[in-house]
């Protein structure tokens, strides 16, 4: 009799189990257990009482944080940033990839990855440093080649109209060598055969990747695109934090939820309205997934998450 069972597939793949279980503990300590702290959205948090001791208040963070007319901007912000991040970085990050795939040169294709894919490993705070050099009003180089060549400086860290434009720049920058990749990855998988009946029958270039490339990155596009919105509530700290720092002059078109919490929990010491904002921003990222995946579902079940 063939024996069946929970411990007996445990058995049978102890050493992928094994292979799993550093990821597992991962998310379990720092994505499950802290959810605990959900309740202090919910508490007048004081030092004595702590988590779980400190007296309830009901809605009234929410209230707080609603009241105080910030939570529109920041909200607005956030998804606008990363609506802009979704479109502009991975339609650049298909066009570098097809590009490189169509480049017949082996040596120059490997060499642009690696050069491409540099900044990817480059710390938001060398980012933050190099923006600050570059933009510095005194001594940047920007405004110094300005001056050089009779042009009026300008006053970039004191208006806010220039920070969409830069950031939006700078997260296509540093990621573009990593989505590259990824798609560049989705096209060496297409089938070969593809291409060569394609030139057969007359196909050029642009004809070829019209017709056969684009329509078999959808899946991978559409992957990735799900897996961006689940995050389209969540501000990159480390990019909005290193670039702009503490800069209340562009607080109107810089300021995303993360960033917010975070002065809030260092400047004020509202625990209590930095995790009702915090709590806010997962409720706004669940329902975007869902809905998104939804979506998916209706389209093509088999390209949804779940």
């Amino acid at each position: 009799m063939k024996r069946s069972g929970f411990w007996n597939d445990v058995k049978k793949y102890k050493v992928l189990l094994l292979m799993l279980t550093p990821a597992v503990l991962f998310f379990l300590l720092f994505a499950y257990v802290p959810m605990a702290g959900i309740v202090l959205a919910f508490k007048q948090y004081n030092y004595t009482g702590g988590v779980f001791g400190s007296p309830w208040n009901g809605l009234d963070n929410f209230r707080f944080f609603f009241d105080s007319g910030d939570a529109w901007r920041v909200t607005r912000n956030t998804a606008l940033y990363n609506i802009a991040f979704i479109v502009v970085n991975n339609a650049i990050q298909i066009f570098a990839a097809i590009l490189l795939f169509e480049v017949a040169g082996k040596w120059f294709r490997k060499i642009t990855q690696t050069v491409m894919f540099l900044p990817y490993f480059i710390s938001w705070v060398v980012v933050g440093a190099i923006a600050y050099n570059l933009f510095n009003y005194d001594y940047g180089t920007i405004n110094v080649v300005l001056n050089a060549i009779g042009l009026e400086p300008i006053d970039i860290y004191n208006t806010a109209a220039y920070w969409p434009v830069i950031l939006v720049v700078v997260s296509a920058w540093k990621t573009l060598g990593y989505g590259t990749i990824m798609y560049l990855a989705a096209i060496t998988s297409i089938d070969t055969e593809m291409y060569e009946a394609a030139e057969i029958d007359g196909a050029n270039v642009f004809q070829r990747i019209r017709k056969i490339t684009i329509p078999n990155l959808y899946p991978t596009l559409i992957i990735l695109v799900l897996l961006a919105i689940g995050n389209i509530f969540r501000g990159d700290f480390g990019m909005f934090y290193n670039m702009v720092g503490n800069n209340g002059l562009l607080f109107s078109s810089t300021d995303v939820i993360d960033t917010f919490v975070f002065r809030m929990l260092t400047t004020s010491n509202e625990i209590g309205m930095s995790a009702a904002a915090g709590f806010y921003q997962s409720i706004l990222g669940f329902a975007t997934i869902m809905l998104a995946n939804y979506a998916v579902r209706k389209y093509d079940k088999d390209r949804a998450l779940f």
